[in-house]
């Protein structure tokens, strides 16, 4: 399912008139009316102009449409705020953003997680603490956590991972944009959802993961933070975008 917000005002005439029939060719799409009658399976015709048509570097397509002349709007604030890539996958999403920041200029900021098995009750009886080290904790990538390594400059767009102060707008999935890299905090401006312009610390934290893929507790100290070129779709869900490709380089619509 599709959530689809338009913004009209201002635009011109012909460009609502494009914005209209492609909401309604995803609406006969969702209701079966676009391929002629089917068993459930259907050939739909995609007009070229919403298609990445370069098979050679399609990340490039991406960016060259939603960051245009990114390297000249750096210090604009409001140039972030409602453009981002989609991808179904995390790993998709991390190869678009290691693209984006190594495009970015500025020295690179390293933050390592100390990362350590959490002292409760396992999932297996048999569990053994000594197999797990910590370069194996560390490469441990799971859905929700900020990696064992995060690398910033100072000027990228990055999510939150965590509900921090929800009164002041710090909540899972706000992004914003880095000011200032320190050792200890992460100054930064808020960039979507609510107090837009304020500015803010971010503070490492110890995190665990919520999931149940992995059978033991850890614990990552980390700032809960994540690059946001690039986002996951299930993150775009709540926030103002007007500027958006959406990368599908897998099939998405088949099981699994």
């Amino acid at each position: 399912m599709i959530d689809l917000w338009v913004l009209t005002v201002g635009r011109d005439p012909f460009d609502i008139r494009k914005i209209h029939n492609f909401a309604n060719w995803l609406l006969d799409i969702g209701e079966g009316k676009v391929g002629g009658s089917n068993d459930g399976e259907v050939i739909i015709d995609v007009p070229d102009d919403i298609l990445i048509n370069d098979p050679h570097d399609p990340i490039d397509s991406l960016i060259e449409f939603v960051y245009p002349s990114i390297l000249e709007k750096i210090n604009v604030t409001s140039y972030f705020q409602e453009r981002a890539i989609l991808a179904p996958k995390n790993e998709v999403v991390q190869q678009i953003n290691d693209r984006l920041l190594a495009l970015f200029p500025g020295d690179e900021v390293e933050y390592l997680s100390s990362d350590s098995l959490c002292q409760l009750v396992f999932v297996h009886d048999q569990f053994d603490p000594n197999l797990y080290s910590p370069d194996i904790l560390n490469g441990l990538k799971v859905s929700g956590l900020p990696n064992h390594k995060l690398i910033l400059k100072v000027g990228v767009p990055v999510m939150l991972l965590r509900n921090i102060d929800q009164k002041n707008g710090l909540c899972n999935g706000t992004r914003l944009q880095v000011k200032a890299l320190g050792k200890h905090v992460i100054q930064a401006i808020i960039i979507s959802r609510t107090n837009i312009g304020k500015q803010t610390f971010i503070p490492r934290m110890s995190l665990s993961p919520s999931g149940k893929k992995i059978p033991f507790k850890f614990q990552r100290r980390q700032f809960p933070l994540a690059v946001c070129f690039a986002m996951t779709i299930n993150k775009s869900h709540g926030q103002s975008l007007s500027n958006v490709d959406l990368y599908l380089k897998d099939p998405v619509f088949s099981h699994g």
